[in-house]
């Protein structure tokens, strides 16, 4: 509030500059200042006719009309309480800051709002684990075979901050690589070298302002758990909370299989983009009309149970999933490999029956097959040493498991029956192995605004120091 001259008085005033001043504000309110500027009251066009009536004249100051006791509200109250004071028969509130000066006046018909708030975008996506069918979302497969796979989406994240700039500048910082890089406009920031793939998805998007973007993972790099789509996908969700006409789910999975797979040249399949974006337990089928992806609506029970049987086993080993694709492209027209991607396929329709049927220890066992089916592919998707810990863990109670992602390393997930869960995961650490629970999440890609928060004076100060 600028001009606060028509609302407050000197104590030492006549009271007849009140009167003036009461019928230029039209509120029938004034404050009353000590010399140090300080409300010290309020005075009413009522309370100084009172005062007139007991023998005082429109010379004497101010001061003998005041009422000390008056309502006002502290600077940054909430709207809350302010309107609930005027919902009292109060009909002007002051709004005065830590030394008593007025700041602000809210009445019934008054009622400033607060000037527009710089906001930022957040986006948080997780990421997936495969029970079946790893290999046929290949395009190169599936084009001319189809292709069908089985997966759901954990509670683990890539995290995405975005705010808009004022200039042209770009600046964004990769929590997990450590690394940040700025450039002066969007034909600055180049396509290669460090950040490749934020790169990649910010050419895509070609946005029309400097920003600056802060991305983060819950997840190692080369988990196989489809760490790069999750987090293009929390890329993309961050500028799209920027556009008025937002692009919906399909599209952002596509963007992100385009900044990857195409514009990067990084083999892989599709299941990792739609995973992260729907989020959930997904049935996908993949041919070259159309991809589609089916939710699977399961029982809560069956949800939790699994949870308790599934364990994940980090390998330690970071794996190259172009590479171990790369193989797997020049390989699968051999007899070997075809076979292998048929097994595949209709390992994932047993597992969808006895999924949705809460047949669980049947799934264990279809997901031992569906890996010994999927190593057939190439001989990049395991090794001796992951072999060997595979071999452990069936030695010691676990019914069935996989490599998640493309293979060569990363996370393996096991079924384990129950009472066999704790001797499983022993044996495993007792290997230097990293074992851990599996929680599920229903949502895929979540987007949204906040509002940078207000500093109060005090924390100004403090920053100053």
């Amino acid at each position: 509030m600028a001009d606060k001259s028509h609302l407050t008085i000197a104590e030492t005033e006549p009271i007849s500059e009140a009167f003036r001043r009461l019928n230029a504000n039209k509120l029938g309110i004034l404050f009353a200042e000590d010399a140090e500027g300080r409300i010290v009251g309020a005075v009413t066009d009522g309370d100084i006719r009172r005062r007139l009536l007991t023998g005082m004249s429109v010379g004497d100051q101010v001061a003998n009309c005041v009422n000390r006791e008056f309502v006002w509200a502290r600077a940054g109250a909430p709207r809350e309480q302010i309107l609930k004071l005027l919902d009292q028969r109060v009909h002007v509130v002051p709004i005065l800051d830590a030394d008593r000066r007025l700041i602000d006046v809210f009445s019934r018909d008054l009622f400033n709002l607060s000037d527009e708030s710089e906001v930022f975008a957040r986006a948080r996506s997780p990421v997936r684990i495969s029970f079946s069918g790893g290999g046929t979302d290949l395009t190169h497969y599936f084009v001319d075979n189809g292709g069908a796979v089985i997966n759901a989406t954990i509670a683990m994240y890539a995290h995405a901050t975005l705010r808009r700039r004022n200039d042209g500048r770009i600046r964004i910082y990769s929590h997990d690589f450590r690394c940040s890089i700025e450039a002066d406009n969007l034909a600055g920031l180049g396509s290669d070298g460090e950040l490749a793939l934020i790169k990649s998805v910010v050419r895509l998007i070609q946005p029309a302002y400097g920003f600056d973007l802060e991305v983060s993972a819950d997840f190692p790099v080369g988990s196989g758990l489809g760490g790069s789509a999750v987090v293009s996908s929390a890329i993309i969700g961050c500028f799209n909370e920027f556009r008025s006409d937002q692009w919906d789910r399909h599209e952002i999975a596509e963007m992100a299989f385009q900044a990857e797979r195409l514009m990067l040249n990084i083999p892989g399949g599709w299941q990792d983009q739609y995973a992260t974006v729907f989020g959930g337990f997904n049935h996908m089928e993949f041919s070259s009309e159309q991809n589609t992806i089916v939710p699977l609506r399961l029982d809560s029970s069956i949800i939790a149970e699994l949870e308790e049987s599934l364990v994940l086993c980090y390998t330690g080993f970071n794996h190259d999933s172009g590479a171990v694709h790369r193989d797997q492209k020049a390989q699968y027209q051999t007899n070997d490999a075809v076979a292998a991607a048929a097994k595949q396929k209709e390992v994932t329709r047993e597992i969808r029956h006895h999924l949705l049927r809460g047949q669980l220890l049947e799934c264990g066992r279809l997901i031992d097959e569906a890996w010994h089916a999927k190593r057939r592919f190439s001989a990049k998707i395991s090794s001796t040493e992951l072999d060997a810990v595979y071999d452990h863990a069936k030695a010691n109670g676990a019914v069935g498991g996989k490599l998640l992602g493309a293979g060569g390393g990363g996370y393996f997930m096991f079924f384990v029956r129950p009472f066999e869960r704790y001797p499983l995961i022993t044996a495993l650490e007792g290997n230097g192995l990293r074992c851990s629970r599996i929680a599920f999440e229903e949502h895929g890609l979540r987007t949204w605004k906040s509002r940078f928060p207000t500093l109060s004076a005090d924390d100004v100060a403090q920053r100053r120091r």
